[in-house]
């Protein structure tokens, strides 16, 4: 993946007017898809990273063929760097004992997105987790780590995030959290 610093979303209530949508972005302007799936509960999700100017071309085309579709969706010009690898889910942990355990949870995987920018943005966290949609009935959820004080505020900071769209499941901050919880990210 490139090293672009912005990223646009579109969640979209069909497939079929996702894969539109899809092709629709991509031939407005210069974007590289991130992800573009079905995800859970029968939605498509879109996600593209490239120049402010071209991310914000894409949605605004993808938008305009979504109709009635769409969900949800976000543009951050100045994304966090720390989103791609989460997102990615291409992290490896190397605390061995980490102090605080952070987690956020939406209705939705385009909120979830830009709750993880702006604790990453608030906070002295290290995202390790963007899980969007899949499996999951079409929610999404955060993971961070770092010192009880910082994974607090970012938690807080994506929790608002979340709530401003009426999206928050739930938020949770863990303090002083079993090793076994990082298992898989170790």
């Amino acid at each position: 993946m490139s090293n672009q610093r912005s990223i646009g979303a579109i969640e979209l209530s069909s497939v079929a007017v996702g894969y539109r949508v899809q092709d629709e972005l991509l031939k407005a302007a210069t974007v590289e898809i991130v992800i573009a799936r079905t995800i859970c509960s029968g939605k498509y999700l879109i996600v593209y990273t490239g120049g402010v100017s071209d991310v914000r071309s894409a949605t605004d085309a993808g938008l305009r063929a979504s109709g009635e579709a769409i969900i949800d969706h976000l543009i951050l010009p100045t994304v966090h760097e720390s989103v791609f690898p989460a997102l990615t889910q291409s992290v490896v942990l190397n605390e061995k004992n980490p102090q605080a355990l952070g987690v956020v949870e939406s209705f939705s995987g385009v909120s979830i997105i830009a709750a993880a920018d702006a604790a990453a943005k608030a906070a002295d966290v290290q995202l390790f987790r963007i899980h969007v949609a899949m499996a999951l009935g079409g929610k999404g959820f955060c993971l961070m780590t770092g010192t009880l004080a910082d994974v607090t505020s970012g938690v807080a900071t994506a929790a608002d995030e979340v709530r401003k769209r009426g999206l928050l499941v739930n938020d949770v901050v863990i303090a002083q959290p079993s090793r076994e919880l990082f298992a898989e990210y170790v």
